[in-house]
């Protein structure tokens, strides 16, 4: 079946927007003032302080979960207190009478929970003991499944509490909480063997309980169990009479995960088209699987075809089958048949979403095909409305790509559309702008945060701080950067580094020198090759040869593999010492 054409939509770029909010670009935040060259970054640096020190004293009220009665609750932390020889009559002896099998059952769950299944034995074998209490087969269950979490060891003791309930108690609950007891521990031939023994003892089979077989065997792996195998189970499920029997969503997620795992492209298919002859939806995980299966046989072209023919027969795919099959082409790095996918999205009736044009806007930033991002995401916009993760990926693209101003342009685009920025939004934008020196909008960018109460993070000063360096305004570099520790934002490796390349370029060597002693002696940050990198440059700018090939030196010692950054920096200590 030919696919759709792989042409990409050459529309105008979005630039002519973004004219369109030039004029009003600063109206997120009031006109922009005119200021002296440190007044405004140390009042965005006070506001971050006191915006961080209004959060720490917020009260964290802790919500109770509201899920149990206050008898259940009262019961479980008595329990949880009770010593290893304590007495459990004792403290069931206040509410005996107002607790029921049901409320059991919820101490139960939160034992399991917990993973503490001493108490829960204990207590089974107390109501074991108990006219009023005596565990029904709901119980059994429960504390099968909660043995049966703790590894191979307790097995033995799952095999007990199921025998202790009566044979003629016995349903597909319990049997089936057996049996996944096994399949959890691996033990597939045993989970087989307890599904044929409930048949023999005349006790039906769910649904679930082979869809428990089931995945027992498609996880085994030593050796793996045939996939012909797995398809004699869902026989067997599709010709009993039961209602109850049927395959559902788990039972057919289950086959094409199996399938997937195999690459048997073949066996997806099928298994497609016998799900959606019998009125099973496939949902994310079954597109996800049939990707793979076919991704595995290198034949994606074929899930092409095959979601025309769904879409042909009133079977449309929904969007996140088109993403999967788009993301397995951007995994290859096949442009034209991940732009083909959207085209015949289109085609097919289904609305492509914000994720859909994220996949291609990451791929084409990847490649470099800058022209190529802002002519999708123009298409985008008369299409379905960017979201904040959206956004993200425009930044880390355009800002990878060196477009330092479109980023902070970007910024003023999305807020004037009314996306709301989130933390990653803006330490990406600060890292644009820490890279291309954009100190004005950076100050700009920390105060907007500020003002929406957020406490910019270590990324985001370490942006404001390279931004400053670059404009060679290291005193206002120093103050951020110490800024920093007040609100809690500690500095990292990055953060040293970038002051100490500022100061690097101006050849102020001890100020640099300062830098990194302050981040091994007190920070306990260990310099890496950036570090050095760094060092050697304000050796180097402030003409101390020595010190320069000591500092290259030692990065060999601790290991570091010098580049051609490193090597040139020597090379321009002993040109500018003078030394052949």
């Amino acid at each position: 079946m030919a696919l759709v054409s792989t042409a990409t939509v050459a529309s105008s770029s979005y630039h002519c927007d973004l004219l369109l909010f030039s004029t009003a670009r600063r109206s997120w935040r009031g006109p922009r003032r005119s200021r002296g060259a440190a007044g405004a970054g140390l009042a965005a640096l006070e506001r971050a302080g006191a915006a961080a020190a209004a959060a720490r004293r917020e009260e964290v009220v802790p919500a109770g979960n509201g899920r149990n009665s206050y008898e259940v609750e009262s019961l479980i932390d008595r329990l949880s207190n009770l010593p290893p020889r304590g007495s459990i009559a004792r403290c069931l002896e206040t509410a005996r009478h107002r607790l029921t099998l049901q409320d059991f059952a919820a101490v139960y769950r939160e034992f399991s929970r917990r993973g503490d299944w001493q108490r829960s034995l204990r207590l089974f074998k107390y109501m074991q003991r108990q006219s009023w209490c005596l565990p029904d087969e709901h119980i059994h269950a429960i504390v099968v499944g909660v043995l049966g979490r703790q590894g191979p060891a307790l097995l033995d003791k799952c095999l007990e509490v199921f025998h202790d309930l009566p044979a003629e108690s016995r349903t597909a609950l319990s049997y089936t909480s057996l049996i996944a007891a096994y399949a959890r521990n691996a033990l597939h031939e045993e989970a087989r063997a307890l599904l044929d023994q409930m048949k023999t003892a005349g006790v039906a089979p769910t649904a679930a309980t082979y869809n428990t077989v089931l995945a027992a065997c498609a996880r085994a792996t030593d050796p793996p169990v045939p996939f012909d195998m797995l398809l004699g189970l869902f026989a067997e499920m599709r010709h009993d009479v039961s209602p109850s029997v049927r395959p559902d969503l788990t039972t057919y997620n289950t086959l094409l995960a199996a399938a997937a795992v195999r690459s048997l492209a073949d066996q997806s298919e099928m298994l497609l088209r016998t799900m959606l002859e019998a009125g099973v939806s496939p949902d994310t995980v079954s597109y996800h699987h049939i990707v793979d299966a076919f991704a595995s046989a290198g034949n994606l072209s074929r899930v092409a075809e095959l979601f025309s023919e769904m879409a042909s027969t009133g079977h449309t795919p929904e969007a996140s089958a088109y993403l999967g099959l788009m993301e397995a082409h951007t995994r290859v790095g096949a442009t034209a048949e991940a732009v083909a996918v959207l085209r015949q999205m289109q085609a097919d009736g289904c609305t492509p979403t914000a994720a859909t044009y994220r996949v291609l806007l990451d791929l084409y930033g990847r490649q470099g095909r800058f022209d190529g991002v802002r002519e999708l995401f123009r298409e985008m916009r008369t299409a379905v409305p960017p979201d904040t993760a959206t956004y993200n990926v425009l930044f880390r693209v355009f800002g990878d790509g060196g477009f330092f101003k479109e980023v902070v342009e970007l910024f003023h685009d999305m807020l004037q559309t009314g996306v709301e920025p989130d933390m990653i939004t803006c330490e990406n934008v600060m890292a644009a702008c820490g890279r291309g020196g954009l100190h004005e909008d950076a100050r700009e960018v920390l105060e907007y945060m500020t003002g929406e109460g957020m406490v910019p993070t270590a990324d985001a000063y370490t942006g404001l701080v390279e931004a400053l360096g670059h404009a060679a305004m290291y005193e206002e570099a120093y103050v951020a950067f110490n800024m920093m520790t007040e609100i809690g934002s500690f500095p990292t490796v990055e953060t040293y580094n970038v002051l100490a390349n500022a100061y690097a370029k101006g050849g102020l060597f001890q100020e640099a020198e300062v830098i990194f002693s302050r981040m091994t002696n007190n920070a306990g940050i260990q310099k890496n090759k950036d570090s050095f990198d760094a060092l050697i440059e304000a050796y180097c700018q402030g003409a101390q040869l020595d010190d320069a090939v000591k500092a290259y030196m030692e990065m060999r010692k601790s290991r570091f593999n010098p580049d051609e950054r490193s090597l040139e920096g020597v090379l321009n200590a002993y040109c500018i010492a003078g030394v052949d």
